[in-house]
C-alpha cells in the first residue's frame, strides 16, 4: 500500500451477492475495481453491484433466484493519504445501496444514485 494514496476494499455482508467493485473513478474506467489505490482529495466512484433476486414461483412454492445488476454513484470530498476505507454493497430484496466507511466503521457517505438493468 502506497502510504501517499487513499486504499478502497470492498465488501458485502448480503447473502446471494455475487459482485461489488469499482466500474469508473472520477469518470474514468478502472483495469481491476475490486480493490484499489487513488490519491487523496474528492472523488466519484461508480460500484457495480450483482445480487440475487427473487424470480418468481417455482415449484413446491419455492421461488427461483436471478441475479440483478446496478450501477450506483458514490460521492465522497475527503479521502485521506495513507487510509484505508472499505465500500460496502447491500441490498433488501430489490433496493441496493452502497455506504462508504473508514478504518473505525463510521459511516462517511452513501450512494447518490441507483441504476439497475
Amino acid at each position: 500500500m502506497d502510504p501517499q494514496q487513499a486504499w478502497v476494499d470492498f465488501t458485502t455482508p448480503t447473502p446471494g451477492s455475487k459482485l461489488v467493485m469499482a466500474q469508473r473513478l472520477d469518470g474514468k474506467n478502472l483495469d481491476d475495481g475490486r480493490f484499489f489505490q487513488m490519491p487523496p482529495g474528492p472523488h466519484e466512484l461508480m460500484v457495480r453491484f450483482d445480487f440475487e433476486v427473487p424470480a418468481g414461483g417455482g415449484l413446491g412454492g419455492l421461488s427461483q433466484m436471478m441475479y440483478r445488476t446496478c450501477f450506483m454513484t458514490l460521492q465522497y470530498n475527503n479521502f485521506q493519504a495513507g487510509q484505508r476505507y472499505v465500500l460496502e454493497g447491500r441490498s433488501l430484496a430489490f433496493t441496493p445501496n452502497i455506504r462508504l466507511y473508514d478504518s473505525t466503521r463510521q459511516l462517511l457517505a452513501e450512494e447518490r444514485s441507483v441504476n439497475c438493468i
